[in-house]
């Protein structure tokens, strides 16, 4: 039935999204305002953004040195800055850099805004916790606005990131994920295990017609 449901949405939903995202839309959560420019992931259209901030709310952040992966509008970022924490965000697009760091003055948020392709052109440091909200359809991007949702043939996102993480991160560290039913989580896990990573299943819920997950991993060697 779930699958039936995707399907009709799919056809029906879909061309709606893509002709209201054409133009810049503001979006509000709790006590932040956002604008969210084209060719950049709309947090409110998706139900990952808003699992994983209700997650995130959870945690005890203040004075954390956290980043962000992926940071699209930069909501996530600001939430994380507006509790205290210390805020590095990067993006591959752009669009997104340029678009979290408008939205994080707008809200007078602290954030650090690097345009990165993962963890490229981040300086070398500790992080406390890395969140990652990301692309996980296995095909190969080609546009900016692409890299938020194809993860590469065969994952070649998350071979990259959990490599380049293990340099930003001690034994303490933690990086949070959130997935859905809809992608290789085995083949996620297989490629965070081969790489030196543990991974606990922190949170699940069925929303709608999609199965979302928080995965929380953890340097194991």
């Amino acid at each position: 039935m779930r699958r039936l449901i995707k399907g009709i949405l799919h056809r029906t939903w879909k061309p709606y999204v893509q002709w209201y995202l054409k133009s810049p839309r503001s979006f509000k959560w709790g006590n932040i305002r956002i604008t969210v420019q084209p060719e950049v992931f709309h947090p409110g259209f998706y139900f990952s953004t808003a699992f994983l901030l209700k997650y995130i709310s959870g945690l005890r952040i203040e004075g954390q040195n956290i980043l962000e992966v992926g940071s699209g509008s930069g909501l996530v970022s600001i939430y994380c800055a507006k509790q205290g924490a210390h805020v590095t965000a990067c993006d591959i697009n752009p669009a997104a850099v340029e678009n979290t760091r408008t939205n994080a003055i707008s809200n007078s948020a602290k954030v650090n805004v690097v345009e990165s392709n993962l963890l490229d052109n981040i300086p070398p440091q500790n992080f406390n916790l890395v969140i990652v909200n990301p692309p996980y359809y296995k095909k190969d991007p080609v546009t900016p606005e692409d890299h938020a949702w194809y993860c590469g043939q065969n994952l070649e996102y998350f071979h990259k990131l959990f490599l380049q993480c293990k340099a930003f991160m001690n034994n303490s560290s933690e990086l949070i994920m959130v997935l859905s039913d809809e992608c290789d989580i085995q083949g996620i896990k297989d490629v965070a295990a081969n790489n030196g990573w543990g991974v606990a299943v922190k949170k699940e819920k069925l929303i709608r017609w999609e199965k979302n997950f928080i995965l929380s991993f953890t340097l194991s060697r």
